[in-house]
């Protein structure tokens, strides 16, 4: 265990030197501000277990701390920090929201997140938290990188104890645990930290939510370029600003495979405006090549396996129906 730092009213106006301990390379670059006060007492001590590292930060004065995107540009430092909250709260805010940690609390941060935080002592006068901070690429080795950018979860439960319990045997140890047993201890605590921040109901709606979002954007993209015969899963996705598999992953959720959704949207968007147009208005040659069918009899083909009727059998029998009302596969209607 080594002393990272130590602020008092000596050197209070330096914290933002001092906090990253004396090789200036411990937690990531940021804001750090203490309030100044009548009792100004902030100490953090480490313990160095491998590429992580295990910081208990003890506090009898409000902190401040912020990285932003500047701070992301200048150090591009791809870590992640659990927090356990023991005394005292940490006032959390993010990209995708605030929260509010109180003992018994967890919390979670990556480095190429924006956030901020705010740490207030308790009704004791004092702040208490134990971080493990950890490089993304060990979180992605075990299979723990997909958490959302912040967020906070009562950190009740026998997998959080365990882990807790682990975390504080690890920092209290003086040298009796090898090196390796260490960082093998560090992965296990990873690892079930990781079951048990999926299991949590908090956690889910979230990812949901950010899934639902991004799928909205790619059903918006197709039918904005429903014309492009050349429609590709490569050019939806750079269109989105995404990936193709994470596109491909989106796409496995939605139920629909990327070929069948394409095919559906198009022959789903001829169907209205044979419905909505007559004859003289648009042939059935200018809505194939609208919805992105490089040839009319490509899309009769289509159309009729679909619908059970011709492009012109079917624009007949949407003119006998009531203009609210729209017939799709085998007569059922829409409104």
């Amino acid at each position: 265990m080594e002393t990272l730092f130590v602020i008092d009213k000596r050197n209070y106006q330096d914290c933002q030197s001092a906090f990253r301990g004396p090789r200036n390379r411990e937690y990531y670059t940021g804001d750090y501000t203490v309030e100044p006060g009548s009792v100004i007492d902030v100490r953090a001590e480490r313990k160095a277990v491998g590429s992580s590292s295990i910081i208990r930060l003890r506090s009898r004065t409000r902190q401040f701390f912020r990285r932003t995107w500047n701070h992301i540009r200048e150090d591009a430092t791809d870590v992640a920090t659990f927090a356990f909250v023991k005394r005292g709260r940490i006032s959390l805010s993010h990209p995708g929201g605030d929260s509010v940690a109180g003992p018994g609390d967890f919390v979670f941060t990556r480095s190429m997140t924006p956030f901020s935080v705010e740490c207030l002592p308790g009704e004791d006068g004092v702040h208490e938290v134990m971080h493990l901070t950890v490089p993304m690429h060990l979180l992605r080795r075990l299979g723990c990188h997909d958490f959302k950018s912040g967020f906070c979860v009562p950190a009740s439960g026998r997998k959080f104890g365990m882990a807790e319990n682990i975390l504080s045997d690890l920092f209290e140890d003086a040298g009796e645990i090898r090196e390796h047993v260490a960082q093998m201890l560090v992965e296990t605590v990873l690892s079930v930290l990781g079951e048990a921040i999926r299991e949590h109901d908090s956690c889910v709606p979230q990812r949901q939510k950010l899934a639902d979002k991004r799928v909205q954007d790619v059903l918006r993209y197709i039918e904005t370029h429903l014309s492009d015969a050349k429609l590709s899963v490569a050019s939806v996705a750079r269109g989105c600003g995404i990936s193709p598999r994470y596109l491909s992953l989106l796409l496995k959720l939605h139920g629909t495979p990327f070929s069948t959704l394409i095919w559906e949207k198009r022959l789903q968007t001829a169907g209205q405006w044979l419905s909505a147009s007559k004859t003289g208005e648009a042939s059935i040659s200018e809505i194939a090549y609208r919805v992105g069918f490089k040839s009319p009899a490509h899309f009769s083909r289509m159309f009729k396996r679909e619908f059970k009727l011709t492009p012109r059998q079917y624009r007949a029998a949407m003119g006998a129906q009531e203009p609210q009302s729209l017939v799709v596969d085998g007569g059922e209607s829409r409104h």
